[in-house]
């Protein structure tokens, strides 16, 4: 088991020293992950913050069917997106970044992309999240992955051409 999964699993049983590390690797991470979905730094605080809580109260439901690191942010990201669906969030947040003319035109863009990267395999999906949700370069990516930089490349190649068609 990977440093993360074991510290996720000592987190399934409570242990507030494993997640204080925990938090320590994602908080940050997660922020800015939330910050790219949300265009907002106040409420990608919130999202880290409920995000690492959801990590505490469900790390014993954590299957291993995925990363640690995919399902933290996967949580983050579905925590995201229900924020983006609540209809007054402009006027409960009073941020003048979130005030739009069409509030769910970015909505209907924003789904448009997740669809489209729905469409990548697995493979190529992590590696478009991880570049561009994370903003890791491609040796920093197939250090995580544990695949040659090299392969990282060829991933995102591939990924960008099907993006390109399907958001065509």
């Amino acid at each position: 088991m990977s440093q993360i999964g074991d510290l996720l699993a000592k987190v399934a049983n409570q242990d507030s020293m494993a997640f204080q590390q925990l938090y320590d690797l994602f908080a940050n991470r997660v922020f800015r992950y939330a910050f790219t979905i949300l265009h907002d730094k106040h409420l990608a605080e919130e999202i880290a913050q409920e995000t690492m809580i959801a990590v505490w109260k469900g790390a014993s439901r954590f299957a291993g069917r995925s990363k640690p690191s995919t399902w933290i942010f996967g949580i983050a990201r579905n925590q995201s997106l229900t924020l983006l669906r609540k209809e007054k969030r402009a006027e409960t947040t009073g941020s003048p970044e979130l005030v739009q003319a069409d509030p769910s035109k970015h909505l209907i863009q924003h789904e448009h992309v997740m669809n489209a990267l729905n469409e990548l395999s697995a493979d190529h999906r992590e590696v478009v999240f991880l570049t561009y949700y994370e903003g890791l370069s491609y040796g920093e990516i197939a250090e995580i992955l544990g695949i040659p930089s090299g392969t990282v490349k060829s991933r995102m190649f591939h990924a960008k051409r099907k993006l390109a068609e399907v958001l065509a």
